[in-house]
């Protein structure tokens, strides 16, 4: 009988916690990150707000959680890049490749990855600073176990490239969520115009594996 009621508490605790995931992902798309208060993510969740401190320590502990269940390179982490078994022979380009590709997709079809990022350059906040932090972390290990051996001294170069792509495809997917319009003539919004982008994601990539 106490292993049913400590398996009952953590199925609860895991419920509850999800709850207040949840209610930051709601709030969040409906009201911004400046409606992100604790007696708001409490109602909104349906569960006392005393158990945010017992869960995640506080606010604080609350928002390290959500961030690491929504931005797409913090997911990317060691474990999760030896799991893809990439090819170590073609100084990332394969990997790469793939990882931009499905970063536009996450982000387009993720409207709460969307108000986080818009969050992470409108406020300073610890849990977002940890959040920018273990990004780098994660791309300083892909840098340093598939490209370093290939770059060499034009890593910088690399490193210049990826943050422009990196960014500039979170750019064009929060554009195309919030306004909707065109951008350079291509409209994101479209499959064809996707496709555009998803070409042009390959062709910069081999570009600069092949040339750089």
């Amino acid at each position: 009988m106490e292993r049913k009621s400590a398996s009952g508490s953590i199925r609860n605790k895991e419920r509850s916690k999800k709850k207040f995931l949840d209610a930051v992902g709601k709030i969040l798309k409906t009201k911004g990150y400046a409606g992100l208060k604790i007696n708001d993510i409490a109602a909104t969740a349906g569960v006392d707000k005393k158990m945010i401190y017992t869960y995640f320590g506080g606010m604080d502990g609350l928002m390290d959680e959500y961030v690491r269940t929504q931005d797409f390179w913090v997911k990317v982490t060691s474990e999760e890049v030896e799991k893809m078994k990439p090819n170590l022979e073609d100084g990332g380009r394969e990997f790469i490749e793939h990882m931009l590709l499905s970063q536009f997709d996450y982000v387009y079809a993720n409207k709460e990855a969307q108000k986080l990022l818009l969050w992470t350059i409108s406020e300073p906040r610890k849990s977002l600073k940890k959040l920018i932090d273990t990004q780098e972390e994660n791309g300083e290990y892909i840098f340093k176990l598939l490209m370093e051996s290939r770059f060499k001294d034009k890593m910088d170069t690399y490193r210049s490239i990826m943050a422009i792509m990196v960014s500039g495809l979170y750019y064009l997917n929060m554009f195309a969520s919030l306004n909707g319009s065109l951008f350079c003539g291509i409209d994101t919004n479209t499959p064809e115009g996707r496709e555009k982008i998803k070409k042009a994601i390959s062709f910069m990539v081999k570009q600069t594996h092949d040339n750089l």
